[in-house]
């Protein structure tokens, strides 16, 4: 496979206190990384260094050209994020939610409609605000909203979190689809079942560093839960 995103010895930090240290990763075309850790680690600070929100030194590639990061570069250039907080817009309705997701002008196989197709849940309420959705359903939206800028891969910041299982059942499914449509997934995320199910190999993080990396069959050892303390 050939290796759509790259991060290379990257430093990362805020008002000149570091939190990476070093990191380097790489996600090939269309498989799926579990990137974990315990809190602190630095897992969300290295999504958000793709798009330069943290002061960054370092080499960040996509598809083996460097990444500006700037404004809607990360985005033009097929990087999409699902952040943990979600930021759905309260006020707009669940489709016009979704449209903002295409500001970035790719197109591709997802439109609202394949999205509704993904998400009925999200159909069912189309003409729904944003805050009169329940936090399953938020999780949904801000999924289908990254998937609007047709990513080559989708970043996904513990979408898992403060979910009923059921919930986190229906969201297992989406995914399935949407690694079946080629796109990558980088998956923050602390529920070890959902990492074990959608991803092939995880990348480990310990205080701005990797710590250890691997197939996913290797999280069920000791020494690896030890290490990253799931």
């Amino acid at each position: 496979m050939s290796t759509l995103l790259e991060l290379k010895d990257v430093r990362a930090s805020y008002d000149g206190a570091l939190v990476l240290d070093g990191v380097s990763l790489k996600v090939d075309a269309g498989e799926t990384v579990g990137l974990v850790g315990r809190n602190g680690a630095g897992k969300t600070t290295t999504l958000l260094s793709i798009f330069g929100v943290p002061q960054v030194t370092g080499e960040i590639l996509v598809e083996g050209k460097p990444l500006g990061r700037r404004g809607h570069e990360p985005a033009a250039r097929g990087v999409s994020l699902v952040p943990q907080e979600k930021r759905i817009f309260p006020n707009l309705t669940v489709t016009e939610n979704i449209l903002l997701g295409g500001a970035s002008g790719r197109k591709g196989r997802w439109t609202v409609e394949t999205l509704f197709e993904l998400f009925p849940n999200l159909a069912r309420g189309k003409d729904r605000p944003g805050d009169r959705l329940s936090g399953g359903e938020q999780q949904m939206l801000a999924i289908a909203r990254g998937l609007m800028a047709d990513p080559k891969v989708l970043l996904l910041d513990e979408p898992t979190e403060g979910l009923a299982p059921v919930i986190i059942d229906e969201l297992i499914e989406a995914l399935k689809v949407i690694q079946e449509s080629g796109t990558a997934l980088v998956l923050v995320e602390q529920h070890v079942r959902m990492v074990q199910m959608l991803a092939s190999r995880f990348v480990a993080l310990g205080k701005g560093r990797v710590v250890a990396e691997g197939a996913t069959e290797d999280l069920q050892t000791r020494a690896v839960q030890e290490l990253i303390a799931l």
